[in-house]
């Protein structure tokens, strides 16, 4: 059982990914890009749940509209289930959110680094390394820990000097340095005291973007925005420095490992950022899927000093460097004729399709109008339980996948029963028209 954020960890280890969203704990038998599918179209289940859940609101507000009253016990039923679909909470979904970068204008003239050494307690760090930063270069950098790449970003910061050789900046350059260890915050600042110390707005594609609106971006709600930096976690503490510094509009990003303490969401966040930001933007890290998803370029510390410049990202850099590399096989695919559309089967999932509407209830249908809303409400009961059973049983793996499953199949029937119950009250609404 591990608890991590890497994503191509996740997806070349596990084989099972249990997430916790919302106040909700979800169980997957299957990889993270599997996972990924799977929550998407859970997630539009839900959305179509809803629809349907207001469509068939709106039949029983026409109902109750009516002068319905509860004089059986059919009819008190019919109510209470008014009720608790009324009642019922609206599906909850991630933030969508759209967010474009701000930055400064950035001259010819960049970064320029020519023939740099440097060495730490004999051992060569960096050898006779030269590179030009160009326009809009998503530049990731890589290596073992303690081999340089931190000390390669002091040294662009002016917070170290190299043993020999010169770092040129250009003088419309604005820098903004992400460092590996965030800078202390103090604990009775507010929040949003804290960002406006970078910038009070920020001009983007958008336009002028407040703080506030900035922060809301980032996934600080109004109502994180006066709390005191204390009352912040590591992870949101993280996050609010880069904010921070992205506040003060930068044209170059120095980023040293800017996904450690960052969880799935805000990662995805701070990569869509990145994707509209007009500027340099290098980076240190281990996230090999951030480095695929952002850079263009790698240089690689392969011992000795030595710096290795590949193109593309992480993966195009391992397929480069490979010692071994993989065969691929070449086989012809199998060609095989078309297969025949087989005849439509009708069944319990598509009774309605293409069906012509009738005005009259068959006497067959009759007798399933009169009892659908007890199969109704025996379905509600069921999933209730089963929800009770699946908050009792949120350690047992094997008996909350086994809950879950049942519960998926209940909450199934009981949409299909809702349909067909909405299907038989329109027809027998027309034959009592007739």
């Amino acid at each position: 059982i591990m608890i991590t954020h890497d994503r191509y960890f996740l997806d070349s280890v596990v084989n099972r990914i249990v997430e916790i969203d919302k106040g909700n704990l979800y169980s997957y038998s299957c990889s993270y890009l599997e996972y990924l599918k799977r929550k998407a179209e859970r997630e539009e289940i839900a959305q179509a749940a809803e629809r349907k859940r207001q469509s068939i609101l709106r039949k029983e507000i026409e109902w109750i509209q009516r002068g319905a009253r509860a004089r059986s016990t059919k009819q008190k039923a019919h109510i209470a289930r008014y009720e608790k679909l009324r009642d019922m909470d609206t599906p909850k979904t991630d933030q969508t959110i759209e967010i474009t970068a701000g930055s400064s204008r950035l001259g010819n003239t960049t970064i320029e680094l020519e023939h740099l050494f440097k060495s730490f307690n004999g051992n060569p760090l960096l050898t006779d390394f030269s590179y030009i930063f160009l326009h809009n270069d998503r530049v990731g950098i890589i290596g073992p820990n303690g081999c340089g790449k931190s000390t390669l970003f002091k040294m662009i910061a002016g917070k170290e000097l190299p043993d020999s050789g010169t770092i040129k900046i250009g003088q419309t350059v604005k820098l903004g340095y992400f460092a590996q260890e965030s800078e202390a915050i103090a604990p009775s600042v507010r929040v949003i005291d804290y960002i406006k110390e970078g910038g009070n707005t920020i001009n983007t594609k958008e336009g002028s973007l407040s703080a506030s609106a900035m922060l809301e971006r980032f996934l600080f709600p109004p109502e994180m925005q006066y709390a005191l930096v204390e009352r912040l976690s590591g992870g949101e503490r993280r996050r609010l420095s880069l904010l921070r510094i992205l506040m003060e509009a930068p044209n170059i990003l120095l980023l040293d490992e800017p996904t450690n303490d960052l969880d799935i969401t805000t990662l995805t966040l701070l990569e869509d950022y990145l994707d509209s930001f007009h500027g340099i933007i290098v980076t240190i890290s281990h996230d090999r899927y951030f480095l695929d998803r952002v850079c263009s370029r790698i240089f690689a510390f392969e011992g000795n000093g030595t710096l290795t410049q590949y193109e593309g990202g992480y993966t195009d850099y391992k397929n480069a460097s490979s010692a071994e590399m993989k065969l691929t096989d070449s086989g012809l695919s199998s060609f095989s004729s078309p297969a025949e559309t087989p005849e439509k089967t009708i069944n319990r999932y598509n009774w309605k399709d293409g069906q012509e509407k009738k005005k009259k209830m068959s006497y067959k249908e009759q007798r399933e109008f009169e009892t659908i809303e007890d199969d109704i409400a025996s379905l509600e009961e069921q999933i209730e339980h089963l929800d009770s059973e699946i908050l009792l049983a949120a350690s047992d793996f094997v008996r909350l996948n086994e809950l879950t499953a049942k519960k998926e199949q209940c909450q199934s029937l009981l949409n299909e029963k809702m349909e067909r119950w909405m299907y038989l009250e329109e027809l027998n609404e027309e034959t009592s028209r007739e």
